[in-house]
């Protein structure tokens, strides 16, 4: 069931016919986790051949209304117009490919995970170009105007002129340089990053700095940090982030926030949606991938439901003493949940016989009980 926030925007966007098959597909997509369009035509709740069904979704995937402006953007904007504390939104920018197919997309990060923003199949595989960059982030700064946008990117997108234009538009960013990128330390002396010395358990902040891979670019500002050994781990390589921030505390809590954008593609890949399975092209893709975006942010606003209500112990397991991360993650709580609930209606008179089997335990059944109906009244 598409929760209200979607419900009341989406009837403006699709007719009740669309509005039915696109509910139908954010709920299989919940709970089989497969974008592959065999697999949703083979158990989509339609009364005809798999082949019609299969035609159809195919037809719903072509259909003009499917466009992210339209369909998406609104509803980030109501979500986070309800989320009030929030003034400072991290934005990830990064690229995935498989086979002959190379996704360029733009997420928020939001606990841990990135909620697609924007994306754009691109036309050769390999690094994306700076005219490719700016034509999938400017939209995102024109749609989040109202806050303060903090841009983030890997050696990928450590480009000066990327920065430049980030600059020029005041936009914040921390993007991890390469280590073979040369920095003025005095006038005229110019060195390599990796030949700073920075080593384990040392940091450093160096402002208004000329950089160079080429041509120098003057006025930035580049923060050094190499984690110190920690028990048997220990970081391979140090961060050299480029940024406008201020700080080196600045620099490098905003580049954390980067990985959230690799646990999103790990969800809609081999590790959730299967989505280099998809033997989808063009219009279909994209709209697949829409769609997909749609469930995946469905899903963490039922986990952060869920959580609020204090009841996440019931569907997952609980943070570990000590441990800063949880074990499971929002979007992880939010599916669980769903699955949880409708298994224990599905087998409701097994439940009952396998309770009244144990009278002693009936307290923390009761209880249990009791955040099943607050997990049903989320969705």
């Amino acid at each position: 069931m598409l929760i209200e926030l979607y419900h009341n925007h989406l009837k403006k966007q699709l007719t009740t016919s669309q509005l039915f098959i696109l509910e139908f597909l954010i709920d299989i997509l919940q709970i089989k986790k497969d974008v592959r369009l065999e697999r949703l035509a083979r158990i989509f709740p339609l009364p005809i051949t798999w082949e019609g069904r299969r035609r159809k979704l195919q037809r719903f995937l072509e259909i003009p209304q499917l466009i992210i402006a339209q369909i998406l953007w609104p509803l980030i904007i109501n979500w986070l117009t309800d989320n009030k504390k929030l003034q400072k939104l991290y934005i990830t920018i990064d690229r995935t490919q498989w086979r002959d197919l190379n996704l360029l997309m733009i997420s928020l990060v939001w606990k841990k995970r990135g909620i697609p923003l924007n994306w754009k199949f691109l036309p050769t595989l390999g690094n994306s170009t700076l005219a490719e960059q700016s034509e999938v982030l400017g939209p995102v700064f024109s749609l989040l105007k109202d806050y303060q946008i903090v841009v983030l990117g890997d050696r990928e997108f450590c480009s000066l002129d990327l920065a430049n234009w980030l600059r020029e538009r005041k936009v914040g960013f921390s993007l991890r340089l390469k280590k073979n990128v040369c920095i003025e330390i005095e006038k005229d002396n110019w060195q390599r990053l990796d030949q700073l010395g920075v080593k384990p358990g040392v940091s450093a902040f160096y402002a208004g700095k000329r950089i160079r891979k080429s041509q120098p670019a003057n006025g930035f500002e580049v923060a050094a940090k190499w984690r110190r050994k920690y028990r048997s781990k220990k970081s391979e390589s140090p961060w050299f982030i480029l940024t406008n921030l201020g700080s080196l505390t600045e620099a490098i809590q905003a580049y954390k926030h980067r990985m959230g954008i690799e646990e999103m593609f790990r969800d809609f890949k081999k590790g959730g949606y299967n989505l280099e399975q998809t033997g989808l092209r063009g219009e279909r893709l994209n709209g697949i991938v829409l769609v997909m975006s749609l469930a995946y942010f469905q899903g963490i606003i039922d986990g952060e439901k869920i959580e609020k209500k204090t009841i996440h112990k019931y569907v997952s397991r609980p943070k570990e003493t000590g441990k800063k991360s949880k074990r499971r993650s929002t979007f992880g709580v939010g599916l669980d949940s769903k699955e949880w609930a409708e298994n224990v209606e599905k087998y409701q008179e097994k439940v009952q016989e396998l309770i009244n089997l144990s009278p002693h335990k009936r307290r923390f059944y009761r209880q249990g009980f009791r955040a099943l109906t607050l997990i049903q009244s989320s969705f």
